[in-house]
């Protein structure tokens, strides 16, 4: 395994720098011309980037040995696996807190809060305690929702309210963090690798240097973004801050109605758009059994020795190349439409999930294939978020999104907790482990789930047949389903 994964990681690299490279020769580029050449924009844009991926560099370093590091304090799985169940849950509980927080405190004074309370996070890791690891799970929950709202509400805010840019200029913004994401998660599994195996500093060593990334990511806040706010209108007066309305209303009483009205407006759109549905169905599908498999990942390879930071690296690089094939499919070039796309993906994600019911049979585990179904499975992760986007682009109104993909998030996380908490019980009754009887039935349950998301999506799209939103515009490939 050991010269498999260093072997995976110069091809996926090498393959996602020709597909990228071929993907811009096919496509336009994303940002508007104007925007790129707007000193002011590009200015702010900066500023924003400098803290968001600061902060998104300090999340990954925490991925490729959360589970190693409770292994390495002796747990047993059924314990590490309701440590993940306790940041889920968190999650669940934190997401109508983290979206109403914002306008309550302020945009900024809440991302400063996400990096004192990942910051919290990640030094719990030094503790063996299980209750002060649980509460740094809990931690990690809040911080995560937090990551999900607070940056972008800010930038939002600054951009459209402050300065006045158009609107249409918002996603190149997005577009380049999303850009720079893919190749900061890469280098994290391999700057963790560095740390914890090549250094032998262990696997607390990567959570441990989160923790200055996440006090230059706040420090950029507290002054760079302070001087941004400073030369334009301030984010909350004092008077709003204290009262909820600049002439002295019911404390945060106009935050609250808003985001309730927006859950309210978002459920009765929910129920009222069968498009909206069977969509949320498929992203709570799809999503939960992610959870479970950044769970289980871990336990299934590492028996066999493999460096668990490059193998990371390894993951986010494959999921690098579905996102520029997804970008090659829906240019003009092929014609794919993203439907075409989220129903290739959906279905290799089932075919990764079969294989690996019989990669970790009891007793004959075969590590190569799980890595290759592994690898399959970000493929097919790179090819789904970005089809998944644009579908909620366009049968989920603007002005309801928000509300609409709360509630989205609140079924995702339950089935994650719930398939956890079954290996839990899985684990504890057959002591399960790598290669275990629990960890294969959770791979068949999941193959099941992805086989249930599949059916949602030939739904959707026979439902949406000649439904232009649908479709790419300019696009007129008819529809093959």
């Amino acid at each position: 395994m050991l010269v498999t994964a260093y072997l995976a990681i110069v091809f996926l690299l090498a393959l996602c720098v020709g597909l990228e490279l071929t993907a811009r020769r096919v496509t336009p580029p994303q940002s508007t011309p104007t925007a790129v050449a707007n000193p002011a924009f590009r200015g702010f844009q900066t500023i924003f980037l400098r803290a968001y991926l600061l902060a998104l560099w300090a999340d990954w370093l925490q991925g490729p040995y959360l589970y190693k590091l409770y292994l390495h304090y002796s747990f047993l799985e059924s314990q590490i696996a309701i440590l993940y169940v306790c940041g889920l849950a968190s999650c669940v509980l934190f997401a109508p807190f983290a979206g109403w927080l914002p306008q309550a405190l302020g945009r900024r004074q809440t991302c400063l809060l996400f990096c004192l309370s990942y910051s919290a996070c990640c030094l719990t890791k030094l503790s063996r305690d299980y209750f002060v690891l649980i509460v740094g799970r809990i931690l990690g929950g809040l911080s995560t929702s937090l990551l999900a709202t607070a940056f972008e509400a800010w930038y939002v805010h600054r951009h459209v309210d402050v300065h006045d840019f158009p609107k249409e200029w918002i996603p190149s913004t997005f577009t380049k963090a999303a850009t720079w994401n893919h190749g900061l998660a890469v280098g994290a599994g391999l700057v963790a690798n560095l740390l914890a195996e090549w250094l032998h500093l262990g696997p607390v060593a990567p959570f441990l240097l989160a923790v200055p990334c996440l006090a230059c990511c706040g420090w950029v806040v507290l002054t760079d973004w302070g001087k941004e706010e400073a030369q334009g209108v301030p984010e909350v007066d004092k008077q709003t801050l204290l009262t909820g309305t600049p002439n002295g209303g019911v404390t945060h009483l106009s935050a609250k109605a808003r985001f309730s009205r927006s859950c309210h407006e978002g459920l009765r759109c929910l129920l009222s758009d069968r498009r909206v549905m069977l969509l949320g169905g498929v992203q709570a599908l799809f999503e939960s059994v992610l959870y479970i498999f950044v769970f289980l990942w871990t336990p299934v390879l590492d028996p066999h020795g493999p460096p668990l930071g490059i193998v990371f690296s390894c993951l986010m690089a494959a999921s690098m190349v579905g996102s520029s094939l997804y970008r090659l499919a829906t240019s003009t070039q092929y014609r794919l439409q993203p439907g075409h796309v989220l129903c290739l993906a959906v279905l290799m994600a089932f075919f990764s999930f079969f294989m690996l019911t019989f990669s970790t049979a009891p007793g004959q585990p075969r590590p190569h294939e799980s890595f290759l179904a592994f690898l399959l499975l970000e493929l097919a992760c790179g090819l789904y978020f970005p089809a998944v986007s644009f579908l909620q682009g366009r049968v989920i109104p603007e002005e309801k999104r928000a509300g609409v993909l709360a509630w989205f998030r609140l079924p995702l996380h339950l089935l994650a907790c719930l398939g956890l908490l079954a290996l839990h019980g899985e684990v504890s009754g057959t002591g399960g482990g790598e290669g275990g009887g629990g960890t294969r039935h959770m791979f068949g349950g999941c193959a099941v789930m992805m086989l249930a998301a599949l059916m949602a999506v030939v739904s959707l799209f026979t439902l949406g047949r000649n439904d232009t939103d649908l479709r790419l515009e300019g696009n007129r490939a008819e529809w093959e389903m």
